[in-house]
């Protein structure tokens, strides 16, 4: 009796510390499909939406099972090696590949040029090179070395938004000019993955206006930007990220330099 009690407890427990991967499955999951849907770019995938816009959604589905992975783990007290190193491999295909594809594809109707939405792959290469550096810093629980690579999708979901409904036509009227803005865009947020600036994390460990004051003014603009333009909304939201921990960063670096004097 007592050992099948044993076997039920253990089957219980296994099934229970499955939960967070389950979770980062469906992540990488979620992921696959916009990279698919990203190839559907002008044509209707599911009633009226189009692979792009499908793409963005199931790109916002893979940061929330991204979210709730984490904190499944941390509930039910089942971190571990392998679900640290699944939750990369997940990313890297959700925030990093899929995202490059639906720039990718943009790309091509966007730019006249056959090797402009090459620039695209990028993305992926430093998003894969940041999971690795992040798998091996422990500094990073409270806040991050280099732009996190949701936000890297979450930038560009809203980039390709904007480029949709506003830059076709400018795109047209400056095409050379245009090409080199979109590469250095792109290689420049790219390289802000693996860059040493230090980026607030939105993880509230508190609801002290003081300690999260960044925080607060992030998720408030974001609703206001997403309200007013739409998905090209998010843009705007990593951008006042960037400035809001360009700027924290700064203030940091110079009382370190004024302690050391």
């Amino acid at each position: 009796m007592t050992h099948h009690l044993f076997n039920n407890r253990t089957m219980f427990r296994r099934i229970i510390t499955s939960v967070p991967n389950f979770l980062t499955c469906c992540n990488l999951l979620s992921g696959c499909l916009a990279c698919i849907c990203a190839f559907s770019f002008e044509d209707n995938v599911v009633g009226a939406l189009n692979g792009r816009q499908l793409a963005w959604i199931l790109v916002g589905m893979a940061a929330v099972f991204d979210f709730f992975d984490g904190a499944a783990a941390r509930l039910l007290h089942a971190p571990s090696p392998l679900g640290k190193e699944l939750d990369s491999l997940a990313d890297l295909v959700s925030f990093g590949v899929a995202p490059a594809m639906l720039l990718y594809n943009n790309l091509q109707f966007w730019t006249g040029s056959w090797w402009i939405p090459f620039v695209a792959l990028f993305i992926p290469a430093m998003g894969a090179l940041r999971l690795a550096k992040f798998n091996l810093d422990s500094t990073q629980a409270t806040e991050f070395k280099g732009m996190p690579i949701p936000a890297n999708a979450i930038f560009w979901i809203g980039a390709t938004a904007w480029m949709q409904s506003h830059g076709l036509e400018w795109m047209h009227q400056h095409i050379y000019w245009g090409n080199l803005i979109v590469c250095a865009v792109i290689i420049s947020v790219a390289l802000l993955m693996v860059s040493d600036m230090r980026m607030f994390s939105l993880k509230l460990k508190n609801f002290r206006i003081g300690e999260n004051l960044e925080r607060y003014i992030l998720i408030i603009a974001a609703i206001l930007f997403v309200a007013i333009w739409g998905v090209e909304g998010f843009a705007y939201t990593i951008i006042l990220y960037f400035i809001l921990s360009a700027t924290a960063d700064a203030k940091r670096r110079r009382q370190s330099k004024d302690v050391l004097k």
